[in-house]
C-alpha cells in the first residue's frame, strides 16, 4: 500500500502523531502527465446553480489554484475537470472578481 493509499489512525503504526484534527479535505488529483499531487479545497461558490471548488496543490502552496466543477451522484460529490472552454472563461472571471474584492478587503 502506497503513502498515499495509507489509511491514518491511531494504531496504524505509521510513526505519524494522529492525536490532532485534520481540518484539510485533501483530494489526489494527478495531472495531464499522470503525476498525483496533493490538492487541499481552499475556496468554493456557486455559478449558474452549479458549484465549484478552488483547490491549491498541498506541497506548492505559491502555485496557481485549480478550478473543479462539483458534481453529486447518490449522495456523494466528486470534482470533475472542466472541459467547455465558455464554462471555465465564466468561472475563472467570477473567481478572479471574488479573489479580488477579498484582496481589497484585506488591504
Amino acid at each position: 500500500m502506497s503513502e498515499q493509499e495509507h489509511k491514518h489512525d491511531d494504531d496504524c503504526g505509521c510513526g505519524h502523531d494522529h492525536d490532532h484534527e485534520h481540518d484539510e479535505n485533501v483530494f489526489l488529483v494527478t495531472d495531464a502527465d499522470g503525476i498525483e499531487h496533493e490538492m487541499v479545497m481552499v475556496y468554493t461558490f456557486e455559478s449558474n446553480q452549479q458549484a465549484y471548488a478552488v483547490l491549491l496543490d498541498r506541497n506548492e502552496l505559491e502555485s496557481d489554484g485549480v478550478i473543479f466543477r462539483v458534481e453529486e451522484e447518490n449522495e456523494e460529490a466528486y470534482l470533475v475537470s472542466i472541459e467547455d472552454d465558455e464554462e471555465w472563461n465564466r468561472v475563472v472571471a467570477i473567481y478572479n472578481e471574488i479573489a479580488s474584492k477579498e484582496s481589497e478587503e484585506d488591504k
